[in-house]
C-alpha cells in the first residue's frame, strides 16, 4: 500500500505500541533506510523532524543546542534564530546544561529545533506528550500556520482528540503495516466497525 503526504495537509499516524509509528517517521526523516521499498521526498524538501524521544545534546544549555543546530540547518544568523525559538518555546536563555531541564522543557527544545531552518514537512513523534494544555495549543497554532503556507504535517498521536481536531487524514499502523489510510470520518467508522465485529 503506498502513502503520499500532500501539500498543506495534516496527516496523522495511529496504532498500537509498537505499530510502526516512530519508525515510519524515522524513515521519512531519513534516519533509518528501509528494508524493502521505497521513500521518494521531492528534490529540496526541507523536513523537521521531532522523534519522541528527544534529540538534543544534554551538556549544552537549550540554546547552544539551538544555535548548533540553526548552524548545521544553515540558518543565516543561529544567535537570532536560537534567541527567536527561546522566547517562542518560553525555554530558559541561562546556560544551564538541557540535560537538567524538565521532561516538558525538554520536550519544547525538541520542538523548537524542529522548526530550525524554515521546513516545509514537519514529522512530529507524539508531540504533544509532555506538553501543558496552552504548549499544545501554541504547537498546533504553528503547525496550522505552516499548512497555510503550504507546508504539511505528518504527526503520531494516541489522542483521539487530537486526530480529529488537527488532521485531515489518517493512516493507521499495525506490525509494520500500513492497514489503513483516508479521511479521520472513514477512520472512525472503520475503527468503530473493527470494534463492534
Amino acid at each position: 500500500m503506498e502513502l503520499e503526504v500532500w501539500d498543506g495537509e495534516a496527516l496523522a499516524l495511529v496504532g498500537p505500541n509498537r505499530a510502526g509509528k516512530s519508525t515510519l517517521l524515522s524513515l521519512l526523516a531519513g534516519a533509518l533506510g528501509p528494508s524493502a521499498g521505497t521513500i521518494e521526498r521531492r528534490k529540496g524538501v526541507r523536513v523537521g523532524w521531532a522523534p519522541q524521544r528527544p534529540a538534543q545534546y544534554g551538556r549544552l544549555s537549550a540554546r547552544e543546542n539551538l544555535e548548533l543546530f540553526a548552524r548545521l540547518e544553515g540558518e543565516p544568523d543561529p544567535a537570532a534564530a536560537a534567541e527567536r525559538l527561546l522566547v517562542e518555546f518560553e525555554l530558559p536563555g541561562e546556560p544551564a546544561p538541557s540535560g537538567n531541564l524538565s521532561v516538558g522543557n525538554r520536550q519544547r527544545l525538541n520542538l523548537a529545533i524542529s522548526l530550525l531552518g524554515s521546513p516545509q514537512v514537519l514529522l512530529l513523534d507524539e508531540p504533544t506528550a509532555a506538553l501543558d494544555p496552552e504548549q499544545r495549543r501554541r504547537l498546533w497554532a504553528r503547525v496550522a500556520a505552516l499548512r497555510a503556507g503550504g507546508g504539511a504535517v505528518v504527526f503520531a498521536s494516541q489522542s483521539l482528540e487530537e486526530v480529529e481536531s488537527v488532521a485531515d487524514r489518517v493512516a493507521a499502523l499495525r506490525d509494520g503495516r500500513l492497514v489503513f489510510t483516508g479521511s479521520v470520518g472513514e477512520y472512525d467508522r472503520s475503527h468503530v466497525e473493527t470494534l463492534s465485529a
